[in-house]
């Protein structure tokens, strides 16, 4: 019988033990046949619930971190800290100064603005790692030896591009209504036609798909994307006319009479328009109403265009002067002479460092508009009629029925262009299609779009223009851009002045209007109490006649208060009609 006893427990320790078996490996010589066992388990012995099994683990990874080590294996990392960005990187994605700390501030307000700047830092450091992750890059055409990129066609580029890139030249034959002025929205789906003769047409022009078209039976000067692809303003003969994306008409605005040139600020809601009565107006688009209108007293205006950057306007005059306009003001924050005759375009790129114009002198010049100088200038045979400037910083200049493209504009002169087609009607309007390599070129013949590698953003933003964006994305991102709206008071030529510190305290002023006045105006003659006789001008007695006193310009407050709040509860009850408890009577009870 014990030789049987021994045999079973010889078994059950060659047994393989699985991963869920919690008995013990250790059995001792005395246990049952059943597997029991009289003695006490030790707790090495008991099994272990899941929670004590994380603790156990916590215990290793803490004796890891003691002994220095990052890896379960005991090795060493070879390239300790965090991983080095590379500075021009790091300037692709800062957006304003540095905070500048100083002695003047407490040391509260030292320690808010450098925790602030550690955040805005270690941002900025993530957003600079994470762009290899961006699926697309940017490219150039370039040519064969010896070869200029200028004599290269838009068949040559279409037979060595994809499919899919190919489809996006093609040319639309309307002569029946140009020339034609367009409009691509902002992320890039979706274009706007509007022909000279009254021609309106909406389209998703990369699938070619018509939403809307019609005749407005009058002459169409402009027309603009509002702030999404479900409506769009158009600058007929009259007034300014507000349609939806199936051509409904939803708003008649008689107040804009005789516009001719319109600019949409996304940020800010505003429509901006000039017309040829010499009239400067914003429109709120998301109210209906219009919050500024200004003469300039130059006469007609007929060019216009905005800076990205600050969304300030920019108006070309016919004796060649620019001026720049903000709605809080009635005079031009700057005023540029920039030809020797009228402007006739002007462009300025997404930084808003530099713009681009063109006058009837037939000159083409670039200005930096931090010092408001010109940089570079180069004479064009027949002038340039229409100016734009892309998202990598191609300029695309309009002559007769050419369009050069240029590139490098800032750095160089534009001597020769960088792409050149020609078109089967003078050229009326341009603009390159966001996050596309496209050039759309609106003319008498109808409209073309252009093949242009690397004039387009590569990789767009999804919070900020989603090109694959849904109904649902779109009407939460409307919500969410009302909620932002950036009030027109603060449109100013230098942006970053607005997130600043005012370093002038309020001592400074306090001093300056003493030294300016002679005396201090808010200074207080302290109380001195008049001394008086037989043991009544103790310390005591002054103390007590000092705190009446000061206590006495705290009760005129009071006082004043509920005078306020008694005359406001007054007129309340006057308001609503209510009588007072003398007039009532006993039968106002049953009044309904």
């Amino acid at each position: 019988m014990g030789e049987s006893k021994m045999a079973a427990v010889k078994k059950a320790k060659n047994k393989v033990k699985r991963y869920y078996e919690e008995q013990d490996e250790h059995q001792t010589p005395g246990g049952n046949v059943d597997g029991t066992d009289n003695q006490t388990e030790s707790p090495k012995d008991v099994p272990q619930l899941p929670t004590e099994q994380k603790s156990r683990r916590k215990r290793v990874k803490g004796d890891l971190k003691k002994s220095g080590s990052n890896f379960i294996s005991g090795a060493k990392d070879p390239f300790p800290g965090s991983v080095s960005v590379p500075e021009n990187r790091l300037l692709k994605y800062e957006r304003a100064r540095k905070s500048k700390l100083g002695r003047k501030y407490s040391p509260y307000v030292q320690h808010h603005l450098k925790t602030q700047e550690n955040d805005v830092q270690t941002a900025l450091g993530q957003a600079a790692r994470h762009d290899i992750l961006l699926p697309e890059e940017e490219g150039f055409l370039e040519g064969d030896e010896g070869q200029d990129t200028c004599t290269i066609t838009q068949e040559d580029i279409a037979e060595m591009v994809d499919i899919t890139s190919a489809s996006k030249h093609f040319n639309l034959n309307l002569n029946q209504f140009g020339p034609y002025r367009i409009n691509y929205a902002r992320n890039g789906r979706h274009l706007l036609l509007a022909g000279q003769r009254g021609h309106l047409a909406s389209l998703e022009w990369q699938s070619k798909k018509l939403i809307c078209e019609m005749n407005v039976m009058e002459t169409v000067n402009d027309v603009k994307w509002l702030h999404t692809h479900t409506m769009y303003a158009a600058a007929q003969r009259r007034w300014l006319y507000i349609y939806d994306s199936q051509g409904v008409e939803l708003h008649c605005i008689k107040k804009f009479n005789d516009v001719l040139r319109m600019e949409f600020l996304p940020y800010h809601f505003l429509l901006a328009t000039c017309s040829s009565t010499g009239f400067l107006q914003y429109l709120d688009v998301s109210v209906g109403k219009e919050i500024a209108a200004t003469c300039v007293k130059s006469g007609r205006l007929n060019v216009m265009c905005q800076n990205p950057n600050n969304a300030v306007i920019h108006l070309g005059h016919h004796n060649g002067t620019v001026s720049l306009w903000s709605p809080s003001m009635k005079e031009p924050l700057v005023k540029m002479l920039c030809h020797r005759g009228a402007v006739r375009a002007l462009s300025v790129d997404k930084t808003g460092m530099y713009m681009a114009s063109s006058g009837l002198d037939r000159k083409l010049t670039i200005f930096d508009m931090r010092t408001y100088r010109p940089l570079t200038s180069c004479l064009l045979p027949l002038g340039a009629g229409s100016l734009c400037h892309s998202q990598k910083g191609l300029l695309a200049a309009g002559t007769g029925d050419i369009v050069q493209v240029y590139k490098d504009t800032s750095v160089s002169p534009p001597r020769s262009p960088y792409m050149c087609l020609q078109v089967k009607g003078p050229i009326h309007g341009l603009q390159f299609c966001p996050f596309e390599d496209i050039l759309g070129i609106g003319h008498g013949g109808g409209f073309t779009s252009m093949i242009v590698p690397g004039a387009g953003e590569a990789n767009f933003d999804a919070m900020e223009c989603n090109p694959y964006e849904t109904k649902k994305q779109r009407q939460e991102w409307e919500v969410k851009a009302l909620l932002e709206k950036i009030q027109p008071e603060l449109i100013t030529l230098d942006p970053t002045q607005l997130g600043e510190v005012d370093a002038i305290t309020m001592e400074q002023k306090h001093k300056e209007k003493v030294e300016r006045l002679g005396f201090d105006p808010h200074e207080k003659t302290p109380f001195v109490p008049r001394h008086k006789l037989k043991g009544r001008s103790s310390s005591a007695n002054l103390l007590k006649r000092k705190k009446k006193v000061a206590h006495e310009e705290q009760r005129e407050q009071i006082r004043k208060s509920i005078k306020v709040k008694e005359k406001q509860k007054e007129q309340k009850k006057s308001r609503e009609g209510i009588r007072s408890p003398a007039e009532q009577s006993a039968l106002d009870r049953f009044k309904k």
